[in-house]
């Protein structure tokens, strides 16, 4: 009878083993499709796992995804996500490279061989050991907000304090992660990022402006804004994709009560966060750009859904900009203060189904990536486009 039991025991076991086992060596081929006569690359694609009909369903840590352009070979980086935010992973993310007016098939391979680089240009996280900032950068730019200790040190005036739900722009002229090495900077020896090594430097200033993209109601003829954020929960970190949430509770405006949400993520190779904001009691929001001196250049393409803003900052020049995608954009106002930082460029969005999505970001002239303002625009317009037509996925 034992001897029977530990059979049974073996073969259950085995069962077991396989229903649990990795998708090694399976293998799917999607086709990638580009409906813009441009070159198209930094552009995030994600696959539903679901979509793709496994025989096992579920990752797990042993499990690497290879995708392999089926046209030269080539190993593109992916990175798996837990998209919807319930726990379990599924989705994959990749970047492809295609020609104008073009498609590729590529292969999504399931193996145990592990992937080479894993490095997390997309990042994020909560910054205690500074107040309470929260801050995210990929390979282009870096941001960060604020969080309600800062506030409270404000409101009680405590000195390092700050009350703004602007979005603040670092700086960065280097493609690797400067975060932490920035805050350890800042923190824990004499040398500061308010000063340019080599790296690049904070010297934005935000106060209570929008900064790049924080968001405003307007009541008569002032705009009312929130306060900081009150929770925050990071999804995942990664080399295509960073993704959290933050929470900025109610605040009131006139009779009305507004909730605010926002999930905002940052791809590599792209100058602009995408903010979903989740938002109730309200038809229509602004988003807004800082114009600090009120000395730059105003831009607005209604048709392409995008307002920008080009400055000099400086020793440099800068440019900012909102995309709002879907033909949401429902107008935009240049809006001038005599009060310090509440001078902004609006892009006043649609509310669809409690939600607005938009993209926020910036372009320094430091960086070597954009020269002129014509440069920048350029850019701006090429995203809008891109956006408003993104890749299609067939899988084969």
């Amino acid at each position: 009878m034992t001897t029977i039991i530990r059979s049974l025991s073996i073969v259950l076991l085995v069962l077991l083993t396989a229903n649990c086992a990795p998708l090694a060596n399976e293998k799917r081929e999607v086709l990638v499709s580009n409906s813009l006569n441009m070159l198209r690359s930094f552009e995030t694609v994600a696959i539903e796992i679901s979509a793709l009909q496994l025989e096992h369903r579920s990752l797990n840590d042993s499990t690497a995804v290879h995708i392999i352009d089926m046209e030269n070979g080539e190993k593109l980086v992916s990175q798996v996500v837990d998209g919807n935010g319930d726990g379990t992973v599924d989705q994959i993310l990749f970047q492809p490279k295609l020609p104008p007016l073009g498609e590729k098939v590529y292969e999504i391979r399931f193996t145990t061989e592990k992937v080479s680089d894993k490095t997390e240009y997309c990042y994020s996280r909560f910054v205690p050991e500074r107040t309470d900032d929260f801050a995210w950068e990929n390979n282009k730019v870096a941001f960060r907000t604020f969080g309600p200790t800062a506030q409270a040190m404000k409101e009680e005036g405590i000195n390092g304090g700050t009350l703004s739900s602007g979005i603040d722009a670092w700086l960065k002229r280097v493609s690797y992660p400067i975060i932490n090495k920035w805050y350890k900077k800042e923190l824990e020896t004499d040398g500061t990022y308010h000063e340019d090594t080599g790296e690049g430097l904070d010297n934005f200033h935000v106060g209570v402006s929008r900064g790049v993209g924080g968001i405003a109601l307007k009541a008569d003829t002032t705009y009312t804004v929130s306060k900081n954020f009150v929770t925050w929960q990071h999804l995942y970190n990664g080399p295509i994709r960073t993704d959290f949430v933050l929470d900025y509770g109610t605040w009131d405006i006139e009779s009305d009560t507004i909730t605010e949400q926002k999930r905002i993520s940052l791809d590599y190779g792209q100058q602009f966060s995408k903010f979903q904001v989740t938002l109730k009691g309200a038809d229509t929001i602004s988003a807004g750009l800082t114009l600090h001196e009120k000395d730059g250049s105003v831009t607005v393409n209604e048709e392409e859904g995008w307002i920008s803003y080009w400055e000099p900052h400086e020793d440099s020049e800068l440019g900012t900009a909102i995309i709002v995608p879907n033909n949401a954009l429902a107008g935009y106002e240049q809006y001038m203060s005599n009060t310090i930082d509440e001078s902004n460029l609006f892009a006043h969005l649609k509310v669809q189904n409690h939600e607005v999505v938009y993209y926020a970001g910036f372009g320094w002239k430091k960086s070597g990536n954009f020269q002129t303002r014509a440069d920048w625009e350029n850019h701006v317009s090429n995203f809008s486009k891109r956006v408003n037509h993104p890749l299609t996925i067939t899988i084969k």
